[in-house]
């Protein structure tokens, strides 16, 4: 692309002289990764001010800058320099351009909320592929399309790389994408230009806070989807679809062109009533605007129901038939480190899930603890957690609270302390220990020691949940990734336990 119709797009570029018609050979923020003939945008982010990378993104070639102070630029620097009110928002316009706005090629849904953001794109993914309609997912696990799989670094990537893989999706095939929103990128407007055609909202729950510093922050992100992108999203017809038993989602504001079909309650547009559910299965009837059935979804739990709703609802949002979207739901294959069980012969039902926040952790144990009650078991529930380091400290007491409310046993164990002592954040979870509680919790420092010893100490028909990591293959301890992985553990320590 030339240089000038790249940076025509930019609203500050009218006081420009824009006679260059070199070739771009890229848009980037990381200086470490300009190429000759490239364009650096610097971000003043966070922890670090992009604009003191200027030098370094000049040595290497950039043939144009974009700045919001122009103080650090080379004044040898014979290329063209454009200065913005938001670099981040020139990012996310220059990105979108550079690879020919590719969300316009394609049907885009967005999936923001504090849980159940990754189980809801899989499983939108399962009802448009079902209706063949080829879906891309981005998010958390990975981004992937059919059998072709990238890297996920973050749930959201920055407008750069998400243009570049919606590209990729769309020449790979791809009549539609399936992300997952976080509130850190829609605050950092990293998808701002893409066109969403269908938005959802799960719920809004306590996380983020060392970033966002209180709720009402939180969800002014969030909010942003359903009013300031659907405001201008040039896809017609839009559909917001919001989960209305949650007390967040009642506040939502959708956007004056929007369709809004709700799910979670009783007067929903989109209902459900659970007819039968164990551990495996979940058998409950659907009303929607397009009619009525019945769902045999192969997951356990309430929680799974309203992710399915709301994936049903996405189905029907983009023209499929009830029927195409129920089949899919019923042949569902699971997420990874959702809910996921780790099969074996020991007489257990063992658990690996990412719940990371109370309200996570709560919704998956409270969902285990009414499986056992339907099934009138007297099986023990035992919970593994722990709190990752240089995150919001807040919510660790909270953790524990919600894990000895619905457990018969806990065990606390470290998760990704980074930078932080193992001990001390354990030290800090177990402040929302009572005294009347000390009995039925433990402490183990060794995340592979704590499933260890509790597959080995739990009775036959028990209940183990894995809770924190979920998909995750690593431990980050420091500033290292350490392999290591909740399922395998416990896979290697159920064919040790001799029973």
């Amino acid at each position: 692309m030339k240089l000038n119709r790249l940076l025509s797009i930019l609203p500050e570029i009218s006081s420009e002289n824009l006679t260059q018609d070199a070739q771009v050979a890229g848009v980037f923020n990381d200086a470490r990764l300009v190429t000759p003939g490239s364009v650096f945008v610097a971000i003043k982010g966070s922890a670090l001010d992009g604009h003191k990378f200027i030098p370094d993104a000049v040595s290497k070639g950039a043939l144009a800058l974009v700045v919001e102070d122009r103080a650090l630029v080379p004044t040898n620097f014979s290329g063209v320099v454009i200065q913005v009110q938001n670099s981040r928002t020139a990012l996310d316009l220059l990105a979108s351009r550079f690879y020919l706005d590719p969300g316009q090629e394609l049907f885009c849904i967005g999936v923001t909320g504090t849980n159940g953001k990754t189980s809801v794109t899989y499983m939108t993914e399962a009802i448009l592929n079902a209706g063949h309609i080829p879906t891309g997912v981005v998010g958390t696990i990975n981004h992937h399309l059919k059998d072709k799989i990238w890297a996920s670094e973050m749930t959201t990537p920055d407008p750069v790389f998400l243009q570049k893989r919606l590209r990729e999706f769309r020449d790979e095939g791809a009549l539609a994408a399936a992300l997952e929103v976080s509130s850190h990128a829609l605050d950092q407007k990293r998808v701002d230009s893409v066109p969403f055609n269908t938005v959802i909202f799960t719920n809004l729950t306590r996380d983020h806070l060392d970033y966002h510093k209180d709720m009402d922050n939180y969800f002014e992100a969030k909010q942003r989807l359903f009013t300031d992108l659907l405001w201008k999203t040039p896809k017609s017809p839009c559909y917001a679809i919001v989960n209305t038993a949650d007390k967040y989602g009642r506040r939502l504001q959708i956007a004056g062109p929007a369709v809004l079909w709700t799910y979670g309650d009783k007067d929903s547009d989109l209902r459900y009533q659970i007819k039968k559910m164990d551990f495996a299965l979940t058998h409950f009837t659907v009303d929607t605007p397009r009619g009525s059935g019945e769902v045999l979804l192969p997951m356990s739990g309430v929680h799974n129901v309203l992710n399915a709703l709301a994936a049903l609802g996405a189905g029907l949002s983009a023209g499929l038939s009830l029927e195409i979207c129920i089949q899919a739901l019923n042949n569902f294959t699971g997420v990874p480190g959702r809910l996921q069980s780790v099969p074996n012969q020991k007489e257990l039902s063992v658990f690996v899930d990412y719940a990371h926040s109370p309200d996570a952790l709560e919704n998956v144990l409270k969902s285990l603890n009414q499986v056992r009650e339907n099934l009138k078991s007297s099986a023990r529930i035992w919970t593994i957690f722990g709190c990752g380091g240089d995150r919001d400290k807040g919510k660790r007491p909270l953790m524990a609270q919600m894990a000895l409310k619905y457990s018969d046993q806990v065990v606390i164990t470290s998760d990704n302390p980074r930078t932080e002592d193992p001990q001390s954040i354990i030290n800090e979870i177990l402040t929302g220990v009572t005294a009347a509680d000390k009995d039925k919790t433990s402490a183990i420092l060794d995340r592979e020691e704590a499933i260890r010893s509790t597959i080995k100490k739990a009775a036959p028909g028990d209940v183990i949940l894995i809770a924190g990591k979920g998909h995750e293959d690593y431990q980050i301890i420091g500033k290292e990734k350490r392999p290591f992985s909740d399922v395998g553990v416990a896979e290697k320590a159920l064919q040790e336990r001799s029973v």
